[in-house]
């Protein structure tokens, strides 16, 4: 048997090598190598056409398949895998380039590797040669129970054509979730297009952990190692209340003094994200090392980052100099799970999460602790927090789903007034150095508004300091517009700073009142200071009894075709408001406003002088010419149905969220065809794109418009300013269209259009919106902007196929496996 095993090896291996010349590629003869036994390697081909090469160690040999459109996690998935000749062990760690004319020339990526094992009772070498094959995976990308098995041959058909199926088990996912997201080789973490140019390092930053050498786990090749760092998600945000919400569907716990903190792990290496997605791996080394040390595959927590009194208190001014002098002491309070072993759960209920995550950190884990709660009794904790000086209390609806926006199912409740101010002025000091007071603004209807000063709270080191930074800043012309007796012989700064404040009270003249200097807020940018304002708990809490806005003229027919009326356009956006906030919420947004209808006049807005009420605000934008302009943004439900009340029908909204408008989260490339072209061409240049970004390491996610094209989406983590987007993105768009000059252009001129789709760049650019995910549009029968994964793409016949009667389906596919991850990705903006 041992014979006959050894004859068919060499039989197979002899034909590989047949079929190359060793003296041109680099591929290995196979000349030796040790058997591990059960190893397994996925190799992405880019031969005359791209495919994944699966291939699992048997009797000395790789047993190979071809998979043609690569491996799906979607069990629903057959994915056609041809039988391929038998490679050498030594296969597994080729990675490289194949020289065209040799047999299979191409680039080659080490995809995925890992060990597998066969289900008991199944024994391989029996059911090869049977035709089936039943196995699990233990990789860093292909996990859980899988299955092959092979095709009655048609006609005089001599090879093997097999299908490749997962299993539904706790690893299975959407049909997208894998080839669609992982771009990069598990073994040298580089793109296509770097293993074709022959870089032997990667270019992109984000395959960077952040963390210092000593620190940082190697990925092992085992269970507890697999997957990757899952991306940034929007984080949910809390409503201020003036009261806790009572009864036991709400869950308490402690409000934190500290920086709001998303870390993500996977594949031995972590992340830590602001709560707008900047990246701070540098800062919380020490967090993303105890966190990388958990029994996990991978997960994205939420959290805080804090430093803890001796007398239990959080401070955020002892964060702040622990962030300077000893990052160490920093310890995170985890208080929610979002993905847990590629799984995502923020569909699941607070208290599922929550126990998911109290088993993950348990007791506590080097520097992470679990935020714990308590179940009703709201107001006697929160009389409790007060009386031992904390900040608060946040309440959270104990049944509710994670939202990734200001959906109301979270509450926070202060025992201390205290919000961010920005700087717009110091007062002097009559001593030799230093400053009196810092002179305070806050954004209001658009514009910077004097909020008073503070003169307490800073130490002899820290006010050296805030002089130091803000020196440069200064100007001689007034920031704002300030009673003269009070900024009598100011010093007026640019509205770069944002200082953490607390307070008594406001006069009646909105001034403060007993203010205390906290420290520098650094995730947080000038744009993104409003006022927080108390809301009746009853309103800001209930977001099942809607958005208490009262919307008028309901019948009011808004579309003609169909006759489709206000009030309906109003329940849509009611019914999809919690999946449409992540997108569109916290980010300046433009509107199509048709208050007659959308067959009658309409127009975009953009600015607002604060007539459209306190629930859409408004964010000050410097604009070229120096001067600021007030962008709307939205951040409740109730902010879009007051926008719906107001006559809009459209949103659209900037690559950049409030937080920090001038650096890109997303790239858009808007496919607008020709007239004369049919929507199957669209969908062809789709995919196109998909392929030629995913080759440098970007991937990208689809999205019906509603209109007549298509966006190809790559999300960023938002590092690069908007000339670096804005020239990649023109850059990118030519080149595509110089490469296939009749089937794109680049050319804004319609009459250089003809029989071509415009590869719409001038998405990417400071200022320019681009329409929503789930936004109506003023067409015929009101389509909708819908998300899609890209095998949906493949089958869909117009880009209008949903309209605003669909919000039930919207809400269920949103919440599905196969749309779990849309519009999230780690990556970074790559060279060109």
């Amino acid at each position: 048997m041992a014979k006959a095993q050894t004859k068919a090896k060499e039989d197979s291996l002899a034909t590989y090598r047949a079929k190359r010349d060793f003296a041109l590629t680099a591929e290995p003869s196979g000349a030796s190598h040790p058997a591990s036994g059960n190893g397994f390697v996925v190799q992405k081909h880019a031969a005359s056409r791209l495919h994944y090469d699966f291939r699992i160690e048997l009797d000395g040999v790789l047993v190979s398949w071809a998979v043609t459109r690569g491996p799906s996690v979607n069990p629903d998935d057959k994915r056609l895998a041809v039988r391929t000749e038998d490679h050498p062990l030594d296969y597994a760690r080729f990675e490289g380039t194949i020289p065209k004319g040799q047999y299979g020339g191409g680039t080659v990526m080490v995809w995925d590797n890992g060990t597998w094992e066969s289900i008991p009772g199944k024994d391989p070498r029996e059911t090869l040669p049977e035709g089936h094959l039943h196995f699990i995976l233990h990789g860093r990308r292909m996990q859980g129970e899988w299955i092959l098995f092979r095709l009655k041959p048609r006609g005089k058909e001599k090879g093997e054509n097999w299908i490749l199926r997962k299993v539904n088990d706790g690893f299975a996912g959407g049909s997208d979730d894998l080839i669609g997201t992982h771009l990069t080789s598990v073994d040298s973490g580089r793109t296509m297009e770097e293993i074709a140019a022959g870089k032997s390092v990667p270019m992109r930053k984000a395959t960077t952990t952040g963390q210092p050498a000593e620190t940082r786990k190697p990925a092992r090749k085992t269970k507890s190692a697999a997957g990757k760092p899952p991306a940034f998600q929007p984080v949910q945000l809390a409503a201020l209340v003036d009261h806790v919400p009572t009864g036991n569907a709400w869950l308490h716990e402690l409000k934190y003094d500290g920086y709001r903190t998303l870390l993500a792990i996977g594949g031995g290496e972590g992340r830590a994200y602001t709560r707008s997605g900047l990246d701070w791996s540098d800062r919380f080394s020490r967090l993303i090392a105890d966190a990388v040390a958990l029994d996990v595959e991978s997960a994205l927590i939420d959290g805080e980052a804090v430093i803890v009194l001796p007398d239990g208190r959080t401070s955020f001014q002892a964060l702040q100099a622990a962030l300077k002098d000893d990052p160490g002491k920093i310890d995170y309070f985890a208080f929610d799970l979002l993905e847990l072993n590629g799984e995502d759960l923020t569909q699941r209920p607070l208290v599922e999460r929550k126990e998911l995550l109290s088993a993950l950190i348990g007791k506590g884990a080097g520097h992470l602790r679990y935020s714990d709660h308590i179940v009703g009794r709201g107001e006697q904790l929160f009389d409790s927090f007060c009386g031992a000086g904390l900040e608060g209390v946040i309440s959270k609806r104990a049944d509710a789903r994670y939202s990734g926006s200001r959906s109301g199912s979270w509450v926070k409740t202060k025992c201390i007034r205290r919000q961010e101010f920005v700087i717009v002025g110091w007062l002097p000091s009559d001593k030799q150095r230093g400053f009196r007071s810092l002179l305070l603004g806050v954004n209001e209807h658009g514009r910077l508004r004097y909020a008073g000063k503070v003169g307490t709270g800073f130490t002899g080191d820290e006010m050296e300091r805030l002089m130091e930074i803000m020196a440069p800043l200064e100007q001689t012309s007034p920031t704002v517009e300030a009673p003269r007796a009070a900024v009598r012989g100011a010093h007026w700064v640019k509205p770069r700073l944002v200082a953490e404040i607390a307070f008594m009270e406001f006069t009646d003249e909105g001034v403060l009142r007993h203010s205390s200097y906290l420290g520098l807020r650094e995730d947080k940018k000038p744009e993104a200071v409003v006022l927080e304002v108390e809301a009746p708990v009853a309103v800001a809490a209930a977001p099942k009894k809607g958005s208490g806005i009262k919307v008028s003229n309901r019948d009011r027919v808004i579309f003609p075709e169909g006759k489709l009326t206000k009030g309906e356009l109003a329940d849509y956006y009611e019914a999809v408001a919690e999946i449409m906030l992540p997108w569109t919420g916290s980010r300046p947004i433009s509107l199509v406003r048709c208050p007659q209808g959308r067959d009658k006049k309409c127009f975009f807005q953009k600015h607002d002088a604060g007539s459209f009420g306190d629930d859409v605000k408004q964010v000050a934008i410097l604009e070229k010419d120096g001067h600021e302009e007030s962008y709307l943004f939205v951040d409740m439900p109730a902010g879009l149905l007051t926008c719906v009340q107001m006559g809009t029908i459209e949103f659209h909204g900037w690559g950049a969220r409030i937080e920090d408008v001038e650096k890109a989260d997303r790239l858009v490339f808007d496919l607008d065809p020709d007239e004369s072209l049919k929507f199957k061409d669209v969908v062809s240049a789709a995919f196109h794109l998909q392929d030629v970004l995913g080759q440098m390491g970007l991937a990208t996610f689809p999205m019906v418009t509603g209109g007549k094209g298509v966006h190809v989406i790559a999300p960023l983590t938002p590092t690069a300013e908007w000339p670096q987007v804005k020239d990649f993105a023109h850059r990118f768009a030519t080149a595509l269209a110089q490469a296939e000059p009749e089937r794109f252009t680049a050319a804004l001129a319609k009459a250089k259009r003809t029989g071509r789709i415009f590869i719409d760049y001038l998405r990417n650019q400071r200022g320019a919106t681009a329409v929503m995910p789930y936004s109506a549009r003023s067409r015929p029968f009101a389509p909708i902007a819908v998300p899609l994964t890209w095998d949906e793409l493949k089958d869909l016949d117009t880009p209008a196929h949903w309209h605003i009667g669909d919000a039930a389906e919207m809400v269920k596919r949103a919440r599905s496996k196969n749309l779990a991850h849309w519009g999230r990705a780690d990556q970074v903006l790559p060279d060109l």
